[in-house]
């Protein structure tokens, strides 16, 4: 596991998202009631950010929405919960050291394989 430095804690907004660009795909760093998440920040329906999107619980589950069709993924699976996306998005291990955000740079990249 490699991981990467992307942001500051403290740039990630309360019950928000913070989209992140990197080399070769870009991430949204989300705050959902505390606790840190990191997803591919591509609706794989509709192909657009899902920074752009509201945070909701839908059946117990974190969930980041697409603001274009409405379909929900969870933070922790990246799994749609909701037509009309069928595919999983992307996530990341992530963890926190002081302020510093890291995301697992190994498994984005085996992700995106």
């Amino acid at each position: 596991m490699a991981f990467e430095r992307v942001c500051a804690r403290s740039e990630v907004p309360e019950d928000g998202a913070l989209r992140i660009e990197l080399t070769d795909v870009d991430v949204a760093v989300v705050d959902f009631d505390g606790d840190l998440y990191a997803i591919e920040d591509r609706c794989s329906h509709a192909d657009v950010p899902l920074t752009d999107g509201d945070l909701d619980e839908v059946d117990g589950a974190p969930t980041i929405e697409c603001a274009l069709h409405g379909s929900c993924f969870d933070l922790r699976t990246g799994a749609p919960t909701n037509l009309p996306a069928t595919e999983p998005v992307p996530v990341y291990p992530v963890r926190v050291e002081g302020d510093d955000v890291l995301v697992d740079v190994d498994a984005r990249l085996a992700a995106a394989n």
